[in-house]
């Protein structure tokens, strides 16, 4: 792909009355991590005196961060990616992100597409798309990521309407389940330095942030590379820094949750009682040929001693339905573990092949049929145990950071208590982004109804 010096320069300066206007839009598919990273490449471009606009309105350039961990992540990337072409054909485009990472050529061959970068240099993209502008014609800047060892530097100082800040500490991933492309997509397991995190976090907790939501692509294996900290120690480094109420953990994984952990973590009053903890599947077969690192015994005393330790914790999880060779009497288990161990809510995701995985030339792929089905079953499992969870805090007074409006009624606000229930409840909008105490009147099908208290 060849662009010209001259087209670039009319795709990224429009001339309205007299001066140049640069427009960036962004749009984001996939994790908490890509969020965190397009709100890094955000300030990077308003530094550099562009606006920024909503990903509809007409832009000079358009950044499509882009997610892989399933054949419908990648469906979804291509069609945003010609969308940004016409709302405006003579955008440049940037592709960004996972997909970008481990498909850089089939990228690069969609329409529209003028730069490709992976999931590595991100903090660099104003330098790569100036090179371009001022004539080379380096399209692609993927470069092979498993090598890598340092985590890249990003910071975020505010995050647009949004009431908690999402700080990504860890990237990269040593686990190699059988199913995953994300290993290859963002390469070995790094954490970033624990000075830096907690710079960020002050400067966040005096922008006014309340909760600090700590993600990473295995966010269990912070610090392990370091060898100087640990994601237990860098939780309570956070919580004694002021300004900051609430610490929420990303998803982590069952062999995190040990006792040693949780013996920690139960004193640490700023760390939310809700745990994002991966399960996939409920069955011990299904879980070896997944190569995961645990079996179901395991996990159910994780999640036995969490509710014996820590007072109103939930636990939700994702789970994967259709992995090649799941028999019925396979995913029967799964639902049965499931229903034993109720937990709070159920993230239910169909396998999806991914090329170059081993689970791709696995026998015995299940229909798509049979994936339907049973995520159906799982996803009105979940359901039923909201339900019964939110049931279960009604007439608690219990306090909530308040978020957004609710619905297009006025006076009418939600907001998420520190175990992740959903609360709405009739308060100005001054409310947003302050934590009150609510009193939790009558559950709904995925909130509760509550009064807040003055």
């Amino acid at each position: 792909m060849c662009i010209t010096n001259k087209l670039l320069i009319k795709n990224i300066y429009n001339v309205i009355e007299g001066e140049l206007m640069k427009r960036v839009a962004f749009f984001t598919l996939g994790c908490k991590v890509n969020q965190y990273e397009t709100e890094a490449m955000t300030e990077l471009f308003q530094n550099q005196g562009y606006t920024v606009v909503e990903f509809d309105n007409p832009a000079e350039v358009y950044v499509i961060n882009t997610c892989t961990v399933t054949g419908m992540s990648d469906r979804k990337s291509r069609q945003v990616i010609r969308k940004a072409k016409k709302i405006n054909p003579d955008s440049f485009v940037i592709v960004v992100g996972c997909y970008a990472q481990t498909s850089p050529e089939e990228v690069s061959r969609i329409h529209g597409v003028n730069m490709v970068l992976g999931t590595k240099d991100k903090g660099r993209i104003i330098e790569f798309l100036e090179e371009i502008n001022s004539g080379e014609e380096k399209v692609n800047y993927v470069e092979d990521i498993m090598n890598l060892r340092e985590f890249e530097k990003l910071d975020v100082t505010s995050f647009k309407d949004r009431t908690r800040a999402f700080l990504k500490i860890q990237d990269g991933c040593n686990n190699y389940c059988s199913y995953c492309i994300i290993p290859y997509a963002r390469g070995p397991i790094r954490s970033k330095y624990r000075e830096d995190v907690l710079e960020e976090v002050r400067n966040l907790a005096s922008s006014g942030f309340k909760e600090i939501v700590l993600t990473g692509i295995h966010l269990a294996s912070y610090g392990k590379d370091l060898k100087t900290s640990s994601l237990v120690e860098i939780i309570k480094d956070i919580h004694y820094i002021e300004g900051v109420e609430r610490i929420r953990l990303g998803s982590i994984e069952p062999s995190t949750v040990n006792r040693e952990f949780i013996e920690t973590v139960r004193a640490f009053e700023k760390l939310c009682p809700h745990f994002h903890i991966s399960l996939q599947s409920g069955c011990d077969g299904t879980l070896k040929r997944m190569n995961r690192k645990y079996n179901t015994d395991d996990y159910r005393r994780v999640v036995e001693s969490l509710r014996e330790n820590i007072p109103d914790v939930s636990v939700s999880t994702d789970v994967m339905v259709g992995f090649p060779g799941e028999t019925d009497d396979e995913f029967k288990c799964t639902l049965e573990f499931l229903e034993e161990i109720k937990l709070t809510k159920l993230h239910v995701f169909k396998y999806s092949p991914r090329k170059g995985t081993p689970a791709a030339a696995y026998k015995d792929q299940v229909s798509a049929e049979k994936k339907e089905e049973r995520s159906s079953k799982l996803l009105e499992l979940s359901d039923k145990n909201l339900i019964e969870f939110n049931s279960q805090q009604v007439g608690r007074i219990m306090p909530v950071l308040f978020e957004q409006r609710f619905g297009e009624e006025d006076g009418l606000m939600e907001g998420l208590t520190s175990n992740f229930t959903r609360v709405v409840c009739k308060a100005h909008e001054n409310v947003k982004g302050l934590i009150y105490d609510v009193q939790l009147r009558e559950a709904k099908d995925d909130y509760i109804l509550g009064m807040l208290k003055k």
